[in-house]
């Protein structure tokens, strides 16, 4: 089981939208400026360069992690509600009908369409060692925990995440109970398209 009482789970917008000169913009930045992850460059870019950005126009919303004994930011993770089409063959059954009770069905191509939650960032901040603060699955634990507050509030069933095709990945989001139900192929104007695993899990 997760100790929560370990960590801090900060939503930006606590910085953003205060007036204390304590927090403010200049202060997250400097927060923000702090974490590193050369294992995944696009996650430490999207932290230092988007999540502002993104959670002012209210595309996604990050959310900081700090270990509380030392008061260091181990981690983030980013939350994002998107339109997510699953195609009936990819799942079972029992995923069909709890599909179904969220989204409009296509009866001809046997697709589900509904609003999901979807994990967009999470990665572990490995300046000074802060990553060895915190482990993959209980940054991933204390994601799953937001976003079952937010579908206490507003309902909704799948949570889906987007990962590389690697194994060692696959089988971490695999333990922790997401499955893979489909691909997609990125689409950017700057890098060469991609394909990238889709895997969800039900609430």
């Amino acid at each position: 089981m997760l100790e929560t009482n370990r960590y801090l789970v900060i939503n930006i917008r606590r910085y953003l939208n205060s007036d204390n000169p304590k927090l403010g913009e200049s202060r997250l930045l400097q927060v923000l400026s702090g974490f590193s992850c050369l294992r995944n460059p696009d996650v430490e870019r999207f932290l230092k360069k988007s999540s502002v950005e993104f959670t002012k126009k209210n595309q996604s919303v990050t959310y900081l992690v700090f270990d509380i004994s030392s008061m260091v930011l181990v981690g983030y993770f980013t939350i994002a509600l998107k339109p997510l089409t699953v195609r009936g063959e990819t799942v079972s059954n029992t995923v069909k009908k709890k599909l179904l009770r969220v989204s409009e069905w296509d009866e001809k191509s046997d697709t589900y369409t509904m609003s999901a939650y979807l994990i967009a960032q999470l990665g572990k901040n490995f300046t000074n060692g802060a990553d060895k603060k915190i482990t993959g699955e209980e940054l991933l634990a204390l994601a799953w925990d937001k976003i079952k507050e937010i579908q206490y509030l507003g309902g909704g069933v799948v949570t889906f995440l987007e990962a590389e095709n690697e194994e060692k990945l696959l089988s971490f989001y695999r333990d922790n109970r997401f499955s893979q139900f489909d691909t997609r192929q990125t689409a950017s104007d700057t890098e060469e398209s991609h394909e990238l695993l889709q895997l969800l899990r039900l609430l």
